[in-house]
């Protein structure tokens, strides 16, 4: 039997890190959000996330404990962030790869790398290093993840 598998991010803040995936992976959204709007949008008849949380009666403390972002094709796992109350102590042991030049001609490579972690370090990652090709980030909150 074939298995559908999730990923999963444990987080301080599940909003923060959810969202910088968004960003980073695009073609995902939120459950819920508008087809038609910016990735991330509250669903249609609420201006915020909050104010949906407030209608149905969510309180305070439990928004934000748990966010899936989905690909809008259907094709790539879900992603699933969890608060923990523990912070990031040491490298990851299995972390994500964009593959952002995939399928171009190596002299072009290095430019499409370095044109994607600009984008992410907008975003709010952190470059760590270049190894053999590879650049090495960081998210908003450690987590280790390269983009090929």
């Amino acid at each position: 039997m074939a298995y559908d598998i999730h990923i999963v991010f444990d987080c301080k803040d599940v909003d923060k890190v959810s969202r910088f995936w968004l960003t980073a992976l695009e073609g995902y959204n939120y459950p819920g959000s508008p087809p038609d709007q910016p990735p991330g949008s509250p669903p249609a008849g609420y201006d915020s996330w909050e104010a949906m949380a407030d209608a149905m009666g969510i309180p305070a403390d439990q928004r934000y404990t748990t966010r899936t972002i989905i690909d809008t094709q259907g094709s790539r796992p879900d992603i699933f962030f969890i608060a923990v109350p523990e912070g990031k102590v040491v490298k990851n042991r299995v972390h994500l790869d964009i593959k952002a030049s995939n399928g171009l001609p190596p002299d072009q490579v290095r430019a499409r790398q370095d044109a994607e972690a600009e984008r992410l370090v907008a975003a709010g990652a952190n470059i760590l290093a270049r190894v053999e090709g590879i650049l090495v980030l960081q998210d908003v909150e450690g987590n280790e993840f390269c983009i090929t």
